[in-house]
């Protein structure tokens, strides 16, 4: 039988149809805008999801037996508050992942809850992209909203609810609302109780591969899928992606460069981190949890650099010449590594591991008369990456030890950037036949789901495979003595950036 994956995401849904062999046979994705009606603020109408969820699966049914689908997975951005009424109707557009209002409203629910039981139980500080902090913002700032709430859910879960009229989460993406247990993998009455909320608001919590709930007639009807299809619990983006690329088993890691960075651990034991500067979640294996830490500005900073700087090397790919990223990476190449001492901070948006400030802010440092395009090209790269091995630095240190580290994302393009990336870490990294990300990995949850094989690991194994390895070179050494000049820049430059900030 085939599986669908449905990725909820920021700018669109990603629908993946996936054979019982594991090969992707079609894939569709409708956009939608989001909004930001105030500076700091990202919402959406979750009808929108919906809309674009319909049209998306119809794509994907075109042409074929819906009655070939055994089941879908779910997966979707994390952190998100949906609110519905009595009705099962939407209350207001959800606050999303990337709203940034409720910094105050994560200062007051840590001093009701106490820092330490909030690290303890949660494995995380409160941060405003959570869930949680959300709800005590609509409670003190939108109170005839409030009073209305009679389900709280996550975005994917919206889907779930409108394709199956049930209401269930999954754990991996219930450990981004600051209100799980993480280590107990359940609701966190105490938090509740605190807070002075109402358990019945929220979803009943399952592990990633159970089968929660059938398509309805209603959601059969909206969308050309066969009343009773099997819908899996699926997981929030992050773990789904790790699940898409493989990390399934202890000292398995994953570096993803997209626009942001994100490093991924599987754990078969629950850790936290003692500052909470790693997010640890339950993983969408059932009985896992995972460590992640994440980068603000990872491909996101050369992307920046080559729209600032790289005028030159647009015009010629405009002209019909080579790719302008292309470019800056051959220059970049004729670098020697550590760039002749030029050293670069991707704090270009903030930063969140292993440095949760928003005021944190971006720098070249050490340039002189000697250093050109290509030494500040090569410096960007190195950068990142030396991000990067701040948050694996800190795996290690509770235990994490990667026998690889499986890379993805849009960065690993550049040969340049993946061999750096394996010197820097000091790990072989590889490369894996899924590239779809969360939506793969949430098709791989609804196939173990309807037992396609017993587990995520046996599926994994069968579907997933090596594609490319890259050693570790020649260039450690200068690697490992630059690394130990970048992890002391932000320290010293701390107290400048906060006192900046109000410079602009």
């Amino acid at each position: 039988m085939n599986t669908i994956g449905l990725d909820i995401g920021t700018s669109s849904v990603k629908a993946l149809l996936v054979s019982s062999s594991g090969e992707v046979l079609k894939v569709c994705s409708p956009e939608y805008p989001f909004q930001t009606p105030k500076p700091l603020w990202a919402e959406t109408d979750p009808n929108v999801w919906w809309e674009a969820t319909q049209k998306a699966v119809r794509m994907l049914l075109d042409g074929m037996d819906p009655g070939t689908i055994g089941g879908i997975g779910l997966t979707g951005q994390m952190h998100g508050l949906v609110t519905l009424d009595q009705k099962g109707e939407v209350l207001r557009s959800c606050i999303m992942w990337n709203d940034q209002r409720s910094f105050a409203e994560c200062q007051e629910m840590t001093s009701i809850v106490g820092k330490e039981e909030i690290l303890r139980i949660t494995g995380n500080p409160v941060l405003a992209g959570f869930t949680a902090p959300k709800i005590l913002w609509l409670q003190k700032n939108e109170p005839d909203i409030f009073v209305k709430i009679d389900k709280i859910i996550l975005p994917k879960d919206f889907i779930r609810y409108k394709l199956t009229g049930e209401f269930f989460t999954d754990v991996s993406d219930a450990s981004g609302m600051s209100l799980l247990n993480v280590g107990e993998r359940t609701w966190s009455n105490q938090i509740i109780d605190q807070l002075g909320w109402k358990k019945e608001w929220f979803a009943v919590v399952t592990e990633s591969t159970e089968v929660t709930s059938k398509i309805s007639s209603i959601g059969a009807e909206a969308t050309g899928l066969v009343a009773g299809t099997p819908v899996v619990a699926g997981g929030g983006d992050c773990a789904a992606q790790a699940v898409g690329s493989s990390i399934v088993e202890e000292g398995k890691v994953s570096v993803t460069l997209g626009t942001s960075g994100v490093v991924f651990a599987q754990s078969d034991e629950y850790r936290v981190e003692p500052e909470g500067k790693l997010h640890s979640f339950c993983h969408a294996v059932p009985g896992k949890w995972h460590l992640m830490g994440v980068m603000l500005s990872a491909a996101g900073s050369f992307q920046w650099f080559k729209n600032q700087f790289a005028k030159l090397e647009d015009k010629i790919e405009k002209e019909g010449g080579a790719n302008a990223y292309d470019q800056l990476c051959d220059q970049a190449a004729s670098i020697k590594p550590g760039s002749e001492g030029c050293l670069f901070l991707p704090y270009l948006s903030g930063e969140r591991t292993p440095h949760p400030d928003p005021h944190a802010r971006g720098a070249f440092i050490g340039l002189s008369l000697r250093h050109g395009m290509g030494h500040m090209a090569r410096s960007v790269l190195e950068g990142v990456s030396f991000g990067l091995n701040d948050s694996l630095s800190l795996m290690r240190q509770l235990g994490v030890n990667p026998s690889n580290i499986i890379l993805t994302g849009g960065g690993t393009r550049s040969n340049l950037w993946k061999q750096m990336l394996s010197d820097i870490f000091n790990s072989p990294c590889t490369l894996v036949n899924a590239q779809e990300g969360a939506a793969y990995g949430a098709a791989v949850l609804a196939a173990v789901g309807i037992k396609v094989k017993n587990s995520v690991e046996e599926l994994s194994m069968e579907w997933i495979g090596e594609t490319e390895r890259i050693s570790p070179g020649a260039d450690v050494e200068i690697y490992e003595k630059m690394y130990s000049h970048y992890i002391k820049l932000y320290p010293s430059l701390k107290d400048h950036f906060q006192s900046m900030s109000d410079l602009g």
